[in-house]
Protein backbone atom coordinates (compact mmCIF):
# COMPACT_ATOMS: atom_id res chain seq x y z
CA UNK A 1 0.00 0.00 0.00
CA UNK A 2 0.87 3.56 -0.83
CA UNK A 3 0.40 6.38 1.34
CA UNK A 4 0.79 9.92 0.95
CA UNK A 5 1.35 12.43 3.83
CA UNK A 6 1.03 16.36 3.30
CA UNK A 7 3.84 17.86 4.53
CA UNK A 8 5.68 21.20 5.30
CA UNK A 9 9.26 20.00 5.09
CA UNK A 10 11.54 17.13 3.08
CA UNK A 11 12.64 14.79 5.81
CA UNK A 12 11.34 11.86 4.81
CA UNK A 13 9.84 10.02 7.69
CA UNK A 14 10.73 13.32 9.96
CA UNK A 15 9.13 15.55 7.85
CA UNK A 16 6.28 18.09 9.36
CA UNK A 17 2.42 17.00 8.44
CA UNK A 18 0.58 20.23 6.78
CA UNK A 19 -2.41 21.05 8.13
CA UNK A 20 -3.68 21.40 4.56
CA UNK A 21 -2.89 19.02 1.86
CA UNK A 22 -3.04 21.41 -0.90
CA UNK A 23 -1.63 24.44 0.41
CA UNK A 24 1.53 22.26 1.48
CA UNK A 25 5.15 22.38 -0.16
CA UNK A 26 5.52 18.41 -0.24
CA UNK A 27 4.10 15.27 -0.03
CA UNK A 28 5.70 12.10 1.40
CA UNK A 29 4.97 8.94 -0.04
CA UNK A 30 5.49 5.73 1.63
CA UNK A 31 5.31 2.25 0.69
CA UNK A 32 3.76 0.88 3.43
CA UNK A 33 3.72 -3.59 3.93
CA UNK A 34 1.66 -4.51 7.07
CA UNK A 35 2.90 -2.12 9.39
CA UNK A 36 6.18 -1.76 8.22
CA UNK A 37 7.76 1.45 5.72
CA UNK A 38 9.66 0.31 3.14
CA UNK A 39 10.18 3.09 0.91
CA UNK A 40 10.04 6.80 1.55
CA UNK A 41 9.74 9.53 -1.23
CA UNK A 42 9.30 13.37 -0.46
CA UNK A 43 7.84 15.33 -4.23
CA UNK A 44 7.48 18.36 -4.74
CA UNK A 45 3.73 19.45 -5.00
CA UNK A 46 3.48 21.42 -8.16
CA UNK A 47 0.04 23.37 -7.18
CA UNK A 48 1.87 24.71 -3.97
CA UNK A 49 1.90 27.85 -5.85
CA UNK A 50 -1.91 27.92 -6.92
CA UNK A 51 -4.22 25.09 -7.93
CA UNK A 52 -7.79 24.27 -9.67
CA UNK A 53 -10.38 22.12 -7.94
CA UNK A 54 -9.30 18.41 -8.34
CA UNK A 55 -5.66 19.16 -9.23
CA UNK A 56 -4.09 18.01 -6.47
CA UNK A 57 -6.24 14.86 -6.12
CA UNK A 58 -5.22 13.82 -9.13
CA UNK A 59 -1.92 14.56 -9.26
CA UNK A 60 -1.92 12.16 -5.78
CA UNK A 61 -3.72 9.72 -7.68
CA UNK A 62 -0.64 9.85 -10.28
CA UNK A 63 1.47 9.18 -7.56
CA UNK A 64 -0.19 5.51 -7.45
CA UNK A 65 -1.08 6.03 -3.91
CA UNK A 66 -4.11 4.17 -2.24
CA UNK A 67 -4.54 6.86 0.96
CA UNK A 68 -3.93 10.09 1.79
CA UNK A 69 -3.38 11.79 5.37
CA UNK A 70 -3.63 15.41 6.24
CA UNK A 71 -4.16 17.72 8.61
CA UNK A 72 -6.94 18.83 6.56
CA UNK A 73 -8.77 19.14 3.64
CA UNK A 74 -11.33 20.74 1.80
CA UNK A 75 -14.98 18.87 0.68
CA UNK A 76 -14.52 18.87 -2.46
CA UNK A 77 -10.90 17.66 -2.47
CA UNK A 78 -12.64 14.66 -0.02
CA UNK A 79 -15.05 14.27 -3.20
CA UNK A 80 -12.32 13.56 -5.42
CA UNK A 81 -10.24 11.42 -3.69
CA UNK A 82 -13.75 9.34 -3.41
CA UNK A 83 -14.26 9.21 -6.84
CA UNK A 84 -10.63 8.11 -7.19
CA UNK A 85 -10.92 5.34 -4.73
CA UNK A 86 -8.32 6.94 -2.30
CA UNK A 87 -9.25 6.61 1.20
CA UNK A 88 -8.66 10.00 2.93
CA UNK A 89 -7.91 10.78 6.79
CA UNK A 90 -7.82 13.99 8.04
CA UNK A 91 -6.68 15.07 11.72
CA UNK A 92 -3.11 14.09 10.99
CA UNK A 93 -0.23 15.64 12.90
CA UNK A 94 2.84 15.38 13.86
CA UNK A 95 5.40 13.49 11.57
CA UNK A 96 4.84 11.38 8.92
CA UNK A 97 5.95 8.77 11.17
CA UNK A 98 3.66 9.59 14.06
CA UNK A 99 0.59 9.88 11.67
CA UNK A 100 1.78 6.66 9.78
CA UNK A 101 1.55 4.84 13.19
CA UNK A 102 -1.92 6.66 13.87
CA UNK A 103 -3.33 5.66 10.82
CA UNK A 104 -1.96 1.85 10.82
CA UNK A 105 -3.09 1.47 14.56
CA UNK A 106 -6.58 2.98 13.70
CA UNK A 107 -6.15 5.93 15.72
CA UNK A 108 -6.88 7.89 12.63
CA UNK A 109 -9.52 7.40 10.26
CA UNK A 110 -12.08 9.47 8.24
CA UNK A 111 -11.85 12.61 6.99
CA UNK A 112 -14.43 15.67 7.65
CA UNK A 113 -14.26 18.83 5.66
CA UNK A 114 -11.71 21.88 7.20
CA UNK A 115 -13.39 25.16 8.72
CA UNK A 116 -12.87 26.89 5.67
CA UNK A 117 -13.91 24.92 3.24
CA UNK A 118 -17.47 24.33 5.22
CA UNK A 119 -17.41 28.41 5.63
CA UNK A 120 -17.21 28.51 1.87
CA UNK A 121 -20.09 26.27 1.28
CA UNK A 122 -17.88 23.05 0.10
Amino acid sequence: MKIAVSVETNNELESLVAHHFGRCPFFALVNVEGKEFKAVEVVANPFYNGHQPGQVPAFIRSQNADVMLSGGMGGRAIQFFEQYGIQTATGATGTVRSALESYLGGELVGAAPCKESVEHGH
